[in-house]
């Protein structure tokens, strides 16, 4: 009698990529630091000289903006993994150049509040105007960061010789991009309906 034995080899659980870990714990501090700056803004708005003001209607583009460019990063990565180097070039241009409208938009918001005479910053300022400011100016530093990541993937996109077809670069940007826009809706929405 002949019998087989075949050995069944447990599934290892697949393991994540050290530079993915390391931007999964480097989002999670950034979250933990919007929240502890929104908490002291419900906090510090039940102060008696809160000034209460409105988001100008630019903050309402630039939030369409880096919508839209959240769309244009995860068809660069399809367009990517597709090996369709044209479209994937094209894609990347333009969620570049959203993220810097989207960072146009905001100082152009910024600017408008300064023009109907509240102050961000200095002796005349108001807690409330500062905290918009802090708390969203550090988003945009957030932004500038992944700008430059995409821009730097945009050079590498265009460089002839580099035949690197590896993916995690982009799906990294990716991630990132959609989590500062993520953040970005939590904001906007804070500031409006929340705070």
């Amino acid at each position: 009698m002949n019998v087989t034995m075949t050995t069944v080899q447990p599934n290892e659980p697949s393991r994540i990529h050290p530079h993915k870990f390391t931007l999964w714990v480097g989002m999670g501090s950034i979250i933990m630091m919007f929240a502890g700056l929104t908490s002291a803004y419900v906090v510090k708005k039940n102060q008696s000289n809160w000034l209460e003001f409105n988001l100008p209607q630019i903050f309402w583009y630039s939030t369409f903006v880096i919508l839209l460019s959240s769309v244009t990063i995860h068809l660069t990565v399809k367009a990517f993994k597709a090996r369709e180097m044209g479209r994937y070039r094209l894609l990347i241009t333009l969620t570049a150049a959203l993220g810097v409208l989207f960072l146009v938009l905001q100082l152009l918001g910024f600017r408008e509040l300064q023009n109907s005479n509240i102050a961000l910053v200095g002796a005349k300022s108001n807690s409330a105007a500062s905290f918009l400011f802090v708390i969203t100016g550090l988003h945009m530093l957030h932004i500038l960061g992944g700008v430059i990541a995409l821009l730097i993937i945009f050079a590498r996109a265009y460089a002839v010789k580099v035949k690197n077809y590896s993916s995690l670069p982009i799906e990294m940007a990716a991630t990132y991009w959609h989590f500062v826009d993520v953040l970005w809706i939590y904001l906007f929405i804070f500031y409006n309906w929340i705070g």
